[in-house]
């Protein structure tokens, strides 16, 4: 863990205690970007589904031109702390940016890995032509 790392949770902490609010919105994500910049966003919960924070976050970084991510935060709301990423999050995550890596843990635990250690068994998409 670096002190920027400790800012990306901090600044996820800060984004779900302010804006995840009901049942619709409840995790936050930030990531930084190789250049530093940070992005951040929560999740849209409906019935019929809908997108992890984590995956917010990678649609709001390519709206704001950001193409490769350093690393990301999950937080969860009503205190819960920083989460892991869902199965989904992790193929997605792994297959646009497999060099992130990904905050984990709780307290004074937290640490950060590869996101290619989440899924060693992963899938492999086939290359396109």
């Amino acid at each position: 863990m670096t002190p920027q790392d400790l800012v990306l949770v901090a600044a996820a902490t800060d984004l779900a205690r302010t804006r995840c609010r009901g049942e619709d919105h409840t995790v936050a994500a930030v990531a930084r970007a190789r250049d530093g910049r940070t992005v951040g966003g929560v999740n849209v919960y409906h019935f019929t589904g809908g997108p992890c924070a984590e995956l917010v976050v990678l649609g709001a970084a390519v709206a704001q031109g950001i193409r490769e991510l350093d690393a990301i935060v999950a937080v969860g709301d009503r205190d819960r702390g920083v989460l892991p990423p869902c199965g989904r999050c992790r193929q997605v995550l792994l297959d646009l940016h497999p060099r992130l890596r990904v905050i984990l843990g709780s307290g004074g635990a937290l640490r950060a890995v590869p996101v290619a250690d989440l899924l060693p068994e992963r899938y492999v998409r086939p290359a396109s032509d």
